[in-house]
């Protein structure tokens, strides 16, 4: 089943339509390249923002292009399928967006439609050195001095970091917990904000995260966004729409893995015959799409929610659990259907395996997700 067939408008099918030309023709040509060689795809980012895919679903009034959270997913689907790396940089760009776009003052608003555009990307900086999972215990400062924040601290496993144009800093401004912590949006060119060098990681190595230091960095007081004391609320509020993000990552991954595994079969003969045709891979096949059916229709359920302007928080956590283990799962089992085959970079899932991993820990850890789903259940 594709993803075409959810689609509510004619609109929507045009626009995934647009997506499927840009995964193909922009995508599928240049991932290998630059996996293999490390290279930020920058230039294919401003194409996807040409194209409009980077600001899908806010407003049109603010530059977006006012699609249903369902539909933007949907999109972001297509692109995993071609290329985890661009796919997860629109997630992590839209979430960027989400603190001016729902926080910001009628000045910094002015800046949206360069930010949904695609002239500018932007980077999320929450997670530290030593506390990840832990966001409340940050501990990057800001101090007021005149009319400037002094930015002091480190973050961590920052995607875009050092190619981003804008940081959403979470910083603590106050006293401890969740009550002490602001958002500053800062500008790249901000003196004292200080890129290190990029992690080296099993995956996504065309888009590798990196940590920031911030030295002393002196941004405008006008660059607080919502009220001091108010960025817990916003940062946890753009993780439950990002982790969306990635399980529509996870369940483009995981299609593209089945598609590849079930072509293969049909293709490799064994014994005289495809094997395909063998019980054993035919059954290792079926669950493998039913899976990633399963895990489509809890995201799907969840962005749906989101939409109708309902709680939503719980079904997001869910279908990030879900779809991220499924990629995991599914990606193994695709390596196991090309046997030695699927062992070596001559084929694509060797890459989707090392991809899906680190979708069971970005936009909170799996375990986290299930710490979300059992306290809601306990809590009542």
């Amino acid at each position: 089943m594709t993803v075409e067939r959810m689609l509510p408008t004619d609109e929507a099918y045009e626009l995934l339509g647009l997506t499927r030309e840009i995964a193909d023709g922009e995508l599928a040509p240049r991932v290998a390249k630059h996996e293999q060689e490390g290279l930020f795809p920058r230039d294919v980012l401003r194409t996807v923002g040409r194209a409009g895919l980077l600001g899908l679903p806010y407003p049109e009034a603010d530059g977006g292009a006012g699609q249903p959270y369902e539909v933007y997913l949907q999109v972001l689907e297509i692109l995993a399928g071609s290329w985890l790396a661009i796919a997860e940089a629109v997630s992590v760009h839209t979430l960027s967006c989400y603190p001016i776009a729902a926080y910001g003052t009628e000045r910094q608003r002015k800046s949206l439609p360069d930010l949904l555009g695609g002239d500018l990307l932007g980077a999320y900086c929450l997670s530290e050195p030593q506390g990840g999972s832990d966001a409340a215990a940050l501990t990057t400062r800001a101090v007021r001095d005149g009319d400037d924040w002094v930015v002091t601290g480190t973050k961590a496993w920052i995607t875009h970091g050092g190619q981003a144009d804008f940081y959403n800093i979470f910083c603590r401004t106050g006293g401890p917990g969740p009550a002490g912590i602001s958002c500053i949006v800062a500008e790249a060119d901000t003196p004292g904000i200080l890129p290190q060098m990029p992690e080296r990681t099993m995956g996504l190595r065309s888009s590798p995260p990196a940590q920031i230091v911030f030295d002393g960095a002196r941004v405008p007081v006008e660059r607080l966004v919502g009220e001091e004391g108010q960025g817990f609320r916003i940062a946890m509020q753009a993780l439950d729409a990002g982790r969306l993000g990635i399980a529509a990552c996870a369940v483009g991954l995981a299609q593209a893995a089945v598609d590849y595994a079930a072509g293969y079969a049909r293709e490799r003969m064994q014994f005289g015959r495809a094997i395909a045709e063998f019980q054993g891979v035919g059954f290792m096949l079926a669950d493998m799409a039913t899976q990633v059916s399963a895990a489509r229709a809890l995201l799907l359920n969840a962005a749906r929610l989101k939409d109708a302007g309902r709680p939503f928080s719980v079904e997001a956590a869910k279908a990030k659990l879900f779809a991220t283990d499924v990629a995991m799962k599914v990606t193994t089992d695709a390596i196991q259907v090309l046997g030695g085959a699927g062992y070596v970079s001559d084929h694509p899932v060797e890459r989707w395996f090392r991809e899906a991993k680190v979708l069971q820990i970005v936009e909170g850890t799996n375990q986290i997700q299930r710490l979300v789903i059992s306290r809601s259940l306990t809590r009542g």
